[in-house]
């Protein structure tokens, strides 16, 4: 199974991990509609809903850029709706939008909260379920949320509550889902990496350049989620999938080739939070 002209609604996507998952899918011929707030470029961060599409049009799928924002019920309603328009109906939603703020609770700003909880959780779960009846009609549906399993051990329900509750809300919502609609034959699954991420985010907010040096590309978690989108809806969902596990069922015994920098030993790329 392909991904040859599946349709695929993507929160975010306009850089990192969501737009190597994006390119992956268009590498095959899909159809991907990326709703997105960056109308225009950022001062430090590279990339534009517009300039994604248009690097997934020259990878070879079809782009729809919608410039919206996830918080947002009526910018919701509309990428929908304009994705069912363009393409006919939607195979694929992927929850890939999210702010992180790893701050403590006493110092986490009641305004980052918010934004977590709507982006991360709120967000999650209005665009699955705003995309549902298409999805029914699919035929093999599928929900990828970008976040962690629940692992709800002191280290990491402490660590920074607020995020913690965010991630794990975006999770708790994706397997809510995968029950309430197994009937139907829509899988909804998440997806999380063993190391960190070489993404601006984890530049930003983690560790600078020398946690870029240690950890793997974005293209690792977009093989990843290729395997998991071409799995057969009905039989693969319901679980919190960890990208290099994914990797290693599909007979990926060699990671070297997604290391950040090249010639990095796995033993020294950097954990990621949650595991």
């Amino acid at each position: 199974m392909t991904l040859t002209g599946k349709t695929i609604l993507m929160s975010g996507g306009s850089r990192g991990i969501g737009l190597a998952i994006a390119l992956r899918a268009a590498r095959d011929g899909a159809n991907i509609a990326l709703m997105a707030k960056t109308d225009t470029p950022h001062p430090k961060l590279e990339g534009t809903v517009h300039s994604a599409a248009e690097a997934i049009e020259a990878a070879g799928g079809r782009a729809l850029p919608i410039v919206g924002d996830v918080r947002n019920d009526d910018d919701i309603t509309e990428a929908v709706m304009k994705t069912q328009g363009e393409f006919g109906g939607i195979d694929i939603v992927v929850n890939n939008a999210s702010v992180i703020d790893l701050s403590g609770s006493l110092e986490l700003a009641a305004k980052k909260y918010d934004l977590m909880q709507d982006v991360n959780v709120r967000g999650t779960f209005m665009l699955s379920r705003a995309a549902v009846p298409m999805l029914k009609d699919a035929e093999n549906p599928h929900i990828l949320s970008l976040s962690p399993p629940l692992n709800i051990t002191p280290r990491w329900l402490g660590a920074h509550t607020g995020y913690t509750l965010a991630k794990y809300g975006m999770t708790m919502a994706t397997l809510g889902m995968a029950a309430e609609f197994a009937q139907d034959g829509i899988a909804a699954n998440t997806l999380w990496p063993e190391t960190t991420i070489a993404t601006a985010a984890v530049q930003f907010a983690l560790g600078g350049d020398r946690m870029m040096k240690v950890s793997r590309t974005p293209e690792v978690y977009a093989d990843a989620a290729y395997e998991v989108l071409t799995k057969p809806a009905r039989a693969y969902t319901g679980q919190t999938l960890i990208v290099e596990q994914v990797l290693r069922d599909a007979g990926v015994i060699d990671f070297a080739k997604y290391a950040a920098t090249p010639g990095t030993p796995d033993s020294e790329l950097f954990p990621d939070i949650f595991l």
